[in-house]
């Protein structure tokens, strides 16, 4: 099997405030290798989202190691763990954070203006029509997020998050303000990127499209433990 792309070690991640110190995340170990899609379950307040802000260097971990693509970043300064953010790393959320007075072009582009410095007009716009198209929205590329649907608004997300050709998706809730048919249209959108290699990390309550990931972890009081398919 290829080296894995993420390897947690120990991940303890402590909150503390004016109270009592709480434990979020209690000694996590994960691997994930390159393509391969994990789902991340558990009732709210569980730590699925501060496990994920680990993940995409947001947030470090109290103790415990993080290895990323065969390099230990447990202690990254911000500057270096930015560049591997931009790098690494694409991120789609429940909400879609769409720009309202640029087309869904535009909105796409912005990942490349952003994360990937200045790029020629035509190989940029190349790489946002194969983004779009991946999800399914190349015919979209005109339109303005205010007339879209938000399974439409979610694809473009997705689709920017894809346009710099990320290692890892990490995914949080992005299907919880969609309806069924549509929820499973983006979960399918974000499944095609394992296809050509990229890794998917899902935090979901959907029991549904979790069952749709290769692997389902469940985090319990701060504990991550794999579940077996029955």
């Amino acid at each position: 099997m290829t080296q894995p792309i993420i390897e947690l070690a120990g991940i303890t991640r402590i909150l503390k405030g004016q109270e009592e110190p709480r434990t979020i995340l209690d000694g996590v170990d994960l691997t994930v290798h390159p393509g391969q899609s994990v789902a991340i379950v558990g009732r709210s307040g569980s730590g699925k989202s501060t496990l994920l802000s680990i993940l995409g260097l947001f947030d470090r971990p109290d103790q415990g190691t993080y290895v990323l693509d065969g390099q230990d970043i447990s202690r990254l300064p911000e500057r270096k763990a930015a560049k591997l953010r931009s790098s690494h790393f694409g991120f789609v959320f429940q909400r879609f954070f769409l720009l309202k007075h640029l087309t869904a072009a535009q909105n796409v582009a912005m990942a490349l203006v952003n994360g990937q410095g200045w790029l020629p007009r035509r190989q940029r716009r190349a790489r946002v029509l194969e983004a779009l198209d991946q999800v399914g929205i190349a015919h979209l590329a005109k339109n303005r997020p205010t007339r879209m649907s938000g399974g439409e608004q979610q694809r473009v997300a997705i689709a920017r998050a894809l346009v710099r050709d990320p290692r890892i998706l990490l995914a949080d809730e992005p299907t919880g303000a969609l309806d069924t048919e549509t929820g499973t249209a983006v979960i399918e959108a974000l499944l095609s990127a394992t296809h050509r290699g990229c890794s998917l990390v899902l935090v979901t309550h959907d029991r549904d499209h979790a069952a749709r990931m290769g692997r389902t972890m469940s985090l319990v009081d701060g504990v991550l433990t794999e579940r077996v398919p029955v």
